[in-house]
């Protein structure tokens, strides 16, 4: 308890020290944790901006509209157009850099509009040591990560969220869509909501820390905790959730036998890779 105060107390501080900030918000509970400090340290001086584009899954900008309201931090939506970007349309393994790219080329003009000194984002500590290429665009655009700057880890991060009562302290992870599809698969509008839609039943049934991933040739990558793995072959929900997906778009459905784990995908990447620096 000792040391959550401290970290609070210190990006309190370190939020304190701009005169005024706008907070790129997406809902989760890094960026909440960063909002709710914002609207603490500097008020009305504080703002956060959502970001809408066909990779932001179903219902996630609702909550971002719920959770800003019950901050009580004043909010922007801004559309942003990497889908117009071939670059990250060929979806390769630095994928994020061009989609954080696009987000902050569209939070610059937001500076003199709204007359904020800097732009915020919700990396934590643990990006650091992850490969998070979307890092080189903050450091690019001059974004400031404060809670990695505090060297507060996503454990803290939570804490700090249950200090604060935000519902969102229990939140499982929910980056981008695209992030489900492989690398070297063309992110489309289609094969987004595909994911999104398959997700959302999913959870309809009652699992809840879940990614249905995009391979080659329209097939379904699922993964879940170890522990729900047998429920997904069970007959009656194996056959709801083949009927389902195909009816999508997927041509095959599979199961991921070594469950549920963050960045996946990266699996596929050169070691040499996954060791350069992010920033």
């Amino acid at each position: 308890m000792t040391d959550l105060i401290a970290k609070r107390e210190q990006l309190l501080a370190e939020i304190g020290r701009y005169e005024s900030c706008a907070v790129a918000f997406s809902a989760g509970v890094d960026s909440t944790v960063v909002a709710k400090a914002a609207q603490i340290a500097i008020g009305d001086r504080a703002v956060a901006v959502t970001a809408v584009s066909p990779s932001l899954a179903e219902g996630e900008l609702e909550e971002a509209c719920r959770l800003a309201e019950l901050i009580g931090i004043r909010h922007e939506i801004v559309r942003t157009e990497e889908m117009q970007n071939p670059d990250y349309v060929a979806n390769p393994s630095n994928r994020c850099y061009h989609c954080k790219t696009e987000l902050y080329t569209q939070l610059e003009p937001l500076r003199e509009r709204l007359k904020v000194s800097v732009i915020f984002n919700g990396a934590n500590a643990d990006d650091a040591s992850d490969y998070r290429p979307g890092m080189k665009a903050a450091e690019e655009h001059r974004v400031v990560s404060p809670l990695l700057d505090c060297g507060i880890d996503k454990q803290l991060v939570r804490q700090l969220a249950a200090d604060w009562e935000l519902p969102v302290a229990d939140k499982p992870a929910a980056p981008c869509l695209a992030s489900r599809i492989a690398y070297g698969e063309e992110v489309t509008a289609e094969r987004l909501q595909m994911i999104d839609r398959a997700e959302q039943f999913l959870r309809s049934e009652g699992l809840s820390l879940l990614r249905v991933r995009y391979h080659r040739g329209d097939l379904a990558r699922l993964e879940v905790p170890p522990a729900d793995i047998a429920r997904l072959a069970d007959e009656e929900l194996r056959r709801r959730i083949c009927n389902e997906l195909q009816d999508l778009g997927f041509r095959y459905v599979t199961i991921d036998l070594v469950g549920f784990r963050s960045g996946s995908q990266n699996e596929v990447l050169p070691i040499e890779q996954l060791r350069l620096p992010n920033r």
